[in-house]
């Protein structure tokens, strides 16, 4: 198939050329020749598996021939000779011992790093040793550094080291997978320079950017039959920029370095490398473009010499798009809308980019019409249903079961999958509105059985049951063997997704997403032996940790011409447009992730891999998908409310076109941002909500018959400053939705400080030796102990009440000299016989003076109402005051009211008197029916905030009132209802 040679063979293909179809066209015109079997014996090695599927579709589209036989690089450890080289340890048993480990030095030196990142830390140590084994360092290497200008944390790392060492010394016993591969390929070589291969052999794609994965290009490119296909190999780069690339420290980051280390191991310059065929690229000029714009950064001050060279610009640019969205949702429609525009074209089209979120939001978008792209990375496992369900069983055995966490599980569609899901889900709604409307937040077994057993449902109670015994007590305290998690989580899991009735069959391991979680935790469970002892929350992190390393391909069947890949399939081309998203720095490229072990000077001393490495491989990539046919570049100029900074590339793309106006660049430039700002404009177009007319005010004027009869003394301050609350609970009958989590609100507050004032009064009234300080402080305790399970609202409360402890103890003294207690919490109603109308109260506390006038008190929490603010709007008290002399209080018969008071336990402690001797009760019962009447007459609305306190305060329906559209400005709209 060669000629022979006395150099290594090494072909290139140019930027914009499609590296899989120019290889088949290579070996096809290479065999025109030959017989039909010829090409069979040839050997193509590739580095991914679409890139093999490619190579094999366009063969497949014919003619009909024996195909050359395509493997991956992994593949060579499958041969029949390796049988002496044993398996590779599975990485997720390697990281199980790492992480027992890491945990026995952390206990021994706990100030080397905190346990939360135990999992981290054995994951980080064991990916450096993967490194470490690929790139042929050993540990002798890392500690015969120069590390005498590092700072002195070099001890904690040598520590860490340390404890692996015999991973190496053990390492062709029981090795890695990267220590396994290494193997291989040093074998295959030794067994290439024995017996050289008579057959054919081409390794095609690889940029080479592992040690081991280079020695076998290097070894391939040597062989009588052999030849290294390099993808993406610039062709218009000066042979001096080549000579540039020389030190890593100065060039990883370039695209191109990577070829030119290898050119540089093998002996051979850049006009060495032969073409491997006379194909052209898509577009030759925007080549030129790239590859001066992508000039390492040493030698940019050669944009001045060349710039003024480059020609053409405008067909260099004629077909890129660049889009500036103002935020990632704008990118996300916008490319959504393109790749709509080319399914309906019959274009194929891919959205390149390493940030998923993105992807995410195209794919989101485009199903509102219904196009399901072939996403190459299909979704993370720990985000798929049965991931999320199997995170939430987890939390189980961390975390003390909240309301919050038993209804996510309830209503998980994997839950009780098995039969009559149907009751299952009524059953969980009535759960949800009891949970909250009464609590408690923290439900326990027997709350739930108890709320089972009350209701009129006969299945409810053993659904409850159930639910108690799958759900409640299932908090880990301590260690335990990781085995014993597991299978505490596999058997809980299967549980709660069968339902009540055991053995039912369920839907947890069903489809591709269920069968991935399956074997995730099973290779955990196979492996589980290695873990150790660990803590519930360090079993959670594991496993999160886990399932974050497994894909789902999505079950729907995707769309054949719009495509998802990640950036190193941009090596696979085949597609009309590619659309290069995510184009910021952070995103793309990515920003190096922080390395605990060593740094740049360190990892360039050992013959590591520089962080760089990365960025420079992200170039690469992008400088192939840039010269594709037609090409978008995008980007979001805000993200998470943030500014973004440009992609380096794009920036350098931009700057060098900018900088070359006399050749037109500028107004290529501008061109090429026109582009994207008309589809910029189509996705504004698409957002436009239209004109809605605004609400206007209401005022319903509901019919006589379903006007409210029934008021509390609380809902006239309600009905006066917002009427439309009242027309909303009493004749719409719509309640406020409470909250899934009860939290320490003030309407707690509220009821806990009656509580404890109430049991306080009751106390000290029949003992008077117990109205003391202590005793308040006492009876506090044992309240917040019982009704606030919240440790920090307990100690808050507390604090607060005993801020005020002394100034209330003083006052009762007070208030005892003029009269004593005689009903608490008691309740009053007093009635309009000619309206129908019911006025109700419950009185905090009455006291009896020896006149047999009464005293009324009511508690608050915060400040009480002042004396203007009862006379017109806050008529509590005043109205309490006329029930007591209208009807009384429970067993109390109708009495004068010598006095009400506002006792306010606040941060400022404080009495208000309600104003009885400006507003007495004749009068304010007189007033009260004149409201009633008001409400009573058929033009009269409910206007919404008609009077509220202040401007920001916020009503419970105030988005039923469509507050927003109308402003308190605005004239009421009286409608009547029928």
């Amino acid at each position: 198939m060669f000629d022979p040679t006395e150099r290594p063979r090494v072909f290139g293909v140019p930027l914009g050329v499609d590296f899989p179809r120019a290889l088949v066209d290579g070996l096809l015109a290479r065999h025109a020749s030959q017989p039909p079997e010829a090409l069979a014996r040839v050997q193509v090695i590739v580095n991914t598996r679409r890139m093999a599927r490619r190579i094999r579709a366009l063969f497949d589209q014919g003619p009909a021939l024996l195909l050359p036989r395509i493997e991956l690089l992994t593949d060579l450890g499958e041969h029949w000779d390796l049988a002496h080289i044993p398996d590779p340890v599975p990485p997720l048993r390697r990281r199980l011992e790492l992480t027992q480990l890491v945990s026995s030095l952390l206990d021994k030196q706990p100030d080397i790093a905190p346990r939360s990142s135990l999992y981290a830390l054995a994951d980080s140590l064991a990916s450096l040793m993967d490194e470490m084994h690929g790139e042929g360092v050993s540990p002798d290497a890392i500690e015969g550094l120069d590390v005498t200008d590092q700072s002195g944390h070099w001890d904690r790392i040598t520590a860490f080291l340390g404890i692996v060492r015999h991973y190496f010394d053990v390492g062709t016993e029981h090795p890695d997978v990267e220590t396994r591969q290494r193997l291989v390929i040093e074998h295959v070589i030794e067994t290439w320079q024995e017996t050289p291969p008579d057959h054919p052999i081409i390794i095609a794609g690889s940029t080479g950017s592992r040690g081991a994965t280079q020695l076998l290009m290097q070894a391939v490119s040597k062989l009588p039959q052999g030849a290294v296909l390099l993808p993406g190999f610039d062709v218009d780069m000066p042979t001096h920029v080549w000579g540039a690339l020389d030190d890593a420290m100065l060039s990883e980051d370039h695209p191109q370095y990577r070829f030119a280390d290898l050119m540089g191991k093998l002996g051979l310059s850049p006009g060495e490398i032969a073409r491997w065929t006379p194909d052209s690229p898509a577009c030759p000029a925007r080549n030129r473009l790239l590859s001066l714009a992508l000039r390492p950064a040493p030698v940019t001050d050669q944009w001045l010499q060349d710039g003024p060279s480059l020609t053409d610009l405008d067909r260099a640019t004629q077909d890129i798009t660049l889009l500036e969205a103002p935020s990632t949702r704008s990118e996300a429609l916008a490319i959504a809308m393109r790749l709509r525009q080319a399914a309906e074209d019959g274009q194929t089209a891919a959205l390149i980019t390493p940030d998923r979120t993105v992807t995410r939001q195209v794919t989101a978008a485009l199903d509102r019409w219904g196009i399901i792209p072939d996403d190459s990375a299909g979704m993370p496992l720990h985000l798929s249903p049965p991931g999320r369900y199997l995170r939430h069983v987890g939390d189980l055995m961390r975390d003390t079961l909240t309301a919050e966490l038993l209804l996510t599980l309830l209503k998980h569609p994997l839950t009780h999958s098995g039969t009559d899901r149907g009751p299952h889900l009524r059953l969980t709604r009535e759960l949800e509105l009891h949970l909250r409307r009464n609590g408690p937040p923290y439900p326990d077994a027997a709350s739930l059985i108890a709320w089972g057993e009350a209701q009129k449902d006969t299945t409810a109670a053993p659904w409850a049951r159930w639910i108690s015994d799958c759900f409640c007590a299932k908090a880990v305290n301590g260690d335990l063997p990781l085995s014993e998690f597991v299978e505490r989580h596999i058997d809980l899991a299967n549980r709660i997704a069968q339902g009540p009735v055991d053995s039912s069959p369920h839907g947890l391991w069903r489809n591709d997403a269920g069968q991935e979680a399956w074997k995730c935790v099973s290779n955990l469970a196979e492996h589980a032996n290695h873990g150790g002892e660990i803590t519930a929350a360090d079993y959670g992190t594991l496993f999160h940790a886990i399932l974050s390393g497994g894909e789902v391909r999505n079950p729907d069947a995707p769309h054949p011409q719009i495509l998802i890949w990640g950036t190193l399939e941009a090596r696979v081309q085949g597609a009309d447009l590619l659309i290069l998203a995510g184009l910021n720095e952070g995103s793309w490229p990515e920003a190096p992730k922080p390395d605990p072990w060593l740094n740049r000077a360190l990892r360039n001393q050992a013959g590591l891999l520089l962080p760089e490495r990365r960025i420079g491989l992200s170039a690469h990539d992008f400088q192939q998908a840039a010269s594709a046919p037609e090409v978008w570049m995008t980007r979001s100029i805000r993200s998470d409310d943030a500014e973004t900074v440009p992609s380096r590339w794009l920036n350098r793309i931009r700057n060098l076109l900018a900088g070359l106006p006399d050749q037109g660049g500028a107004q290529a430039l501008e061109d090429m941002k026109a582009r994207g700002a008309h589809w910029l404009r189509l996705v504004a177009s698409l957002e436009e909500p239209g004109y809605v007319p605004a609400e206007k005010r209401p005022s319903p004027c509901p019919p006589l018959a379903a006007r409210p009869r029934e008021f509390s003394v609380t809902e006239i301050k309600r009905l006066i400053r917002d009427p439309y609350a009242i027309y909303a609970r009493h004749v719409l009958r719509v309640r406020p939705l409470d909250p899934l989590m009860k939290v320490p609100d003030a309407l707690l507050r509220g009821t806990v400080l009656h509580e404890v004032l109430d049991r306080f009064i009751k106390d000290s009234q029949h003992d008077e030796t117990l109205c003391t300080r202590d005793h308040l402080m006492a009876v506090t305790e044992s309240v917040l102990a019982q009704n606030v399970p919240w440790a920090e609202a307990r100690a808050i409360w507390r604090a607060r009440m005993d801020r005020v402890a002394d100034w209330f103890i003083d006052g009762e003294f007070d208030r005892r000299q003029i009269a004593q207690p005689c009903a608490l919490e008691q309740s009053g109603i007093a009635t309009l016989d000619d309206l129908g109308v019911t006025l109700k109260a419950k009185a905090d506390r009455i006291d009896i003076d020896a006149t047999g006038s009464l005293h009324i008190y009511d508690y608050k929490t915060g400040k009480p109402p002042s004396a203007k603010e009862q006379k017109y709007f806050d008529r509590q008290l005043l109205l309490e005051a006329a029930i007591a002399e209208q009807a009384g209080f429970g067993q109390l018969a109708p009495s004068q009211v010598a006095r009400a008071q506002f006792i306010g336990l606040g941060s400022k402690p404080e009495t208000v008197l309600a104003p009885l001797d400006e507003e007495p009760v004749q009068k304010v019962w007189i007033e009260f029916e004149e409201l009633m009447r008001a409400y009573l007459e058929p033009d009269r609305g409910y206007t919404a905030r008609r009077a509220v306190f202040k401007k920001a305060d916020k009503g419970d329906y105030d988005q039923l009132a469509r507050f927003g559209e109308w402003d308190i400005t605005d004239p009421p709209d009286t409608a009547e209802l029928r």
